[in-house]
């Protein structure tokens, strides 16, 4: 599943060709993804003025000039692409509809924008602007991990006392919104803390340094376009690479890129997830 660096190339992807335009026509082609499209989704979009794009964890936001916001999820497989670019910075022609094109935005500058989700675990819905951040799906979020309120005392204060593994914790949408499993494994690494340490026996200075390399990692993902494991590209359609740099993540049996450590990276299953490390640098 994209994680926030591939979230959010996707949607600075888009932003040139969609943010102030205008949708001259929404083309929905089938009732649902992962749950029901709105009601009269293509007829509400159609018409309407992208107003901003932004990203809230890994949700693509699109506010509208109508008080609604398109949310966007790209689901395991989800792709949107655009074509016909007038900005020339896609050089694709407009493509033949594919199968699994099920939302197809034509914007009045001549660019389309196509999602295309073969397995369906997309979605899409339509939200009121004003209340969208009370929304169930957003309520929930905890803070954006390159926002201003991701810092050292919400994460020291987040670990405290509890007993569950660091990795397990990261993943915790409430806690750090948008941290996905590549990234995890990628920053405890980095931090030379065990993903089976449990957290309230990390030391608040060594928690302190998880939030600048928590950071670090996500901003060199997001300038590599992302990771491309399986499905993901991004809105020009070409791969992300910051998998060809992984220290840990699917590296298992490798030797630690750590020249003076001579361990090899392991894994283990935490949560039905695996987790990649260097059992000798990494406590």
């Amino acid at each position: 599943m994209p994680e926030l660096p591939e979230v959010e190339t996707v949607m600075r992807g888009l932003r040139p060709s969609m943010e102030g335009a205008v949708i001259a026509r929404a083309d929905v082609n089938r009732p649902d993804l992962r749950w029901p499209f709105p009601d009269r989704m293509a007829e509400r979009l159609s018409g309407r003025r992208v107003m901003s794009m932004r990203r809230r964890s890994k949700y693509i936001l699109a506010d509208l000039d109508s008080g609604e916001t398109l949310l966007i999820h790209l689901g395991m497989s989800g792709r949107m692409t655009v074509s016909g670019d007038p900005l020339g910075q896609f050089v694709h022609d407009h493509p033949a509809q594919e199968k699994h094109d099920h939302v197809v935005f034509h914007m009045d500058n001549g660019a389309r924008v196509t999602f295309n989700d073969p397995r369906r675990f997309g979605a899409m819905n339509l939200l009121e602007t004003a209340t969208a951040e009370t929304h169930k799906l957003l309520a929930v979020l905890g803070p954006e991990p390159l926002g201003n309120d991701f810092h050292e005392q919400h994460l020291i204060a987040a670990f405290k006392g509890r007993r569950t593994p660091v990795k397990s914790a990261l993943l915790d949408q409430g806690i750090i919104a948008g941290l996905g499993n590549i990234y995890v494994c990628e920053a405890l690494f980095r931090a030379g803390i065990s993903p089976r340490r449990e957290t309230g026996r990390i030391s608040a200075a060594r928690v302190a340094t998880l939030v600048p390399i928590i950071r670090e990692v996500l901003q060199d993902a997001i300038a590599a376009g992302g990771s491309s494991l399986k499905d993901f590209r991004q809105a020009n359609g070409e791969l992300g690479y910051f998998q060809h740099t992984f220290d840990v993540y699917g590296r298992e049996g490798h030797p630690c890129r750590r020249a003076e450590c001579g361990g090899i990276v392991s894994r283990i299953t935490q949560s039905g997830r695996s987790s990649f490390y260097c059992g000798k640098c990494q406590r």
